[in-house]
């Protein structure tokens, strides 16, 4: 079976332990997180996540990015949000405080984007409470090591052009315009359409035994 299926087939607890076998503890993963933030990330899938985490999820989306959506090509439909977030193969970081509400989460899956088997993050959003904290590099962190788990060429993620706080803050994490990625039209009548969003990428090729050690913390 190939491997991207493979991996996507296994059973929730199977999957965890074999593409994040480190501790999520954010506090103790990761030294340059605030020790102050009392923080546990769940793992959880599209079928396994409660109702109330979902929509916890839900809102963090719409508002963060409703906006965004509604002034963008792919405009915004919560119904197709919803959809899109029950995906079979997608899997969910939850990061939930000490008394188990959702403050932030990232959602991603394991798939093919042009041939090429990737790790693509769908969602990452943090409430303003957490936010400057290294919480969301912690949580690129994690996907980062499963795709190099999985042994998949690249990571990937779609961002608002708009959003220039994104923008630098995926630069700083390697990540760089995708060749994949729509450049501007020119149309019939002359003007240019520009794209309301850009994808960005970086190689998780050429990872060695040492590294694999260090990302398990």
């Amino acid at each position: 079976m190939p491997r991207i299926e493979d991996a996507n087939s296994l059973p929730l607890a199977t999957f965890w332990a074999r593409f994040i076998p480190c501790s999520l503890d954010p506090t103790t993963h990761d030294a340059t997180i605030q020790s102050t933030c009392p923080y546990t990330v769940i793992c959880e899938s599209s079928s396994s996540i409660k109702s109330h985490h979902f929509e916890a999820c839900f809102n963090l989306i719409a508002n963060s990015s409703a906006n965004a959506y509604a002034a963008s090509s792919i405009g915004w439909s919560p119904t197709k949000k919803r959809k899109e977030m029950r995906l079979p193969d997608l899997r969910y970081l939850l990061l939930t405080d000490s008394t188990a509400h959702v403050q932030g989460f990232l959602s991603f899956m394991l798939t093919y984007e042009d041939g090429h088997e990737v790790i693509y993050c769908y969602e990452l959003h943090l409430s303003p409470l957490v936010q400057r904290r290294g919480l969301g590099r912690h949580l690129m962190g994690l996907i980062d090591g499963v795709g190099k788990r999985a042994g998949v060429e690249k990571s990937m993620l779609t961002v608002f052009v708009e959003n220039q706080a994104a923008l630098n803050f995926y630069e700083k994490l390697g990540y760089s315009k995708d060749e994949y990625s729509p450049e501007p039209r020119k149309m019939r009548h002359g003007t240019v359409k520009m794209p309301t969003y850009v994808i960005l990428s970086k190689s998780l090729q050429g990872w060695t035994t040492d590294e694999q050690g260090s990302d398990d913390g």
